[in-house]
């Protein structure tokens, strides 16, 4: 069900990264829209290459679901924020960044972890 559901989040982020893209280059991204852009974009083709492993090891979709939770507040905060809103709560973005950094070593960890397709 996770790779169903990762290409989903890819496919969302993709367009959300274009649409960010779009906005940053009309002046309309505020201050924070070509980052935004960037890890939206950056990682859309990591979420297909989460499905194309599923199914996956336990540690490998955490991994990846901690990798979307922690793009979705990052973006979100600096989203927010570049509208001129308040944060969403304080270090917001720097947990969200944190995020990424530990689903992407998880991911790469993932590799020595059992994998649910071995018998």
């Amino acid at each position: 069900m996770s790779g169903r559901l990762f290409i989903f989040a890819a496919g969302l982020l993709g367009a959300a990264g274009v649409a960010a893209s779009a906005a940053a280059a009309h002046g309309g991204g505020g201050p924070f829209g070509s980052t935004i852009a960037t890890m939206l974009l950056v990682h859309a083709p990591a979420f297909l290459a989460l499905a194309a492993f599923a199914p996956a090891n336990r540690l490998r979709t955490f991994s990846g679901w901690l990798l979307l939770a922690a793009i979705a507040l990052f973006c979100a905060d600096l989203g927010v924020r570049g509208l001129g809103w308040a944060r969403l709560f304080p270090m917001a973005a720097p947990v969200g960044g944190s995020g990424m950094i530990l689903g992407w070593l998880g991911i790469g960890a993932s590799v020595f972890a059992h994998s649910a397709n071995r018998p």
